[in-house]
């Protein structure tokens, strides 16, 4: 595996990276066991799809409206929807478990003396829930909302904010995430990039490339040189 050189700061994208947005329905009694992976599915796809779109259109609202949209969408879609069975599924949302490989992930860069924060599109509610029930709040230097600039990834505007907040250049973070089309856009911003490519998607075509392709966070002090 080739080594990144020169990194002071890790930049973790959230839902898919460091927590499973599958594990909402999964853990969902209210839907069929044999609907769950459809509805993760249907509801991630559309839950991009207005993120994009909006900020598209400039029509921003916050992360947790765009989510409750997409749960609509995917809920009518299966004949699914009932007002009891969206409540669950959002307050699922607020509390999705973190990958096996997260925490000791950053604990191994912490350890390092690296700093570690999120950048999300996730409204700074959502994700303090999903920081807290995780427990990796320690483990973070902090967490940056896209509600910051009013505008979704993969919007410049949304990784300059977050490097602002680290005071720290591109050239010196690593982002990593387990979106390939939020990997290749923060490496066209100038990040280095890790894309942790956990469904095994073939390389996107868009503008940027990751300087690593890794199937899980695990892999990431590796790249650094630390393992």
């Amino acid at each position: 595996m080739a080594r990144i050189e020169g990194v002071a700061a890790c930049l973790f994208d959230a839902y898919g990276t460091l927590f499973d947005f599958a594990s909402a329905a999964a853990r969902c009694e209210d839907v069929p066991a044999d609907r769950r992976a459809a509805l993760t599915d249907l509801w991630r796809d559309r839950q991009l799809q207005y993120s994009w779109l909006r900020t598209l259109q400039r029509r921003y609202v916050d992360f947790e409206s765009v989510t409750g949209d997409a749960l609509d969408f995917a809920l009518e879609t299966f004949g699914l929807a009932e007002p009891s069975r969206r409540a669950r599924l959002m307050d699922l949302y607020l509390t999705l478990d973190a990958y096996p490989d997260a925490a000791s992930t950053l604990r191994r860069l912490r350890a390092a003396g690296l700093r570690t924060a999120i950048l999300s599109n996730g409204s700074p509610a959502m994700l303090a829930s999903a920081v807290a029930h995780s427990g990796l709040g320690d483990l973070l230097d902090m967490t940056v909302s896209v509600d910051e600039v009013g505008a979704f990834k993969t919007d410049p505007a949304t990784y300059a904010r977050a490097l602002a907040r680290l005071g720290i250049e591109a050239q010196r973070t690593l982002f990593v995430s387990s979106n390939g089309w939020d990997a290749y856009a923060g490496s066209d911003f100038g990040m280095k990039v890790a894309w942790c490519n956990r469904r095994g998607q073939p390389p996107e075509r868009l503008p940027g490339r990751p300087d690593a392709v890794i199937a899980s966070l695990a892999d990431v002090p590796a790249l650094l040189g630390l393992a």
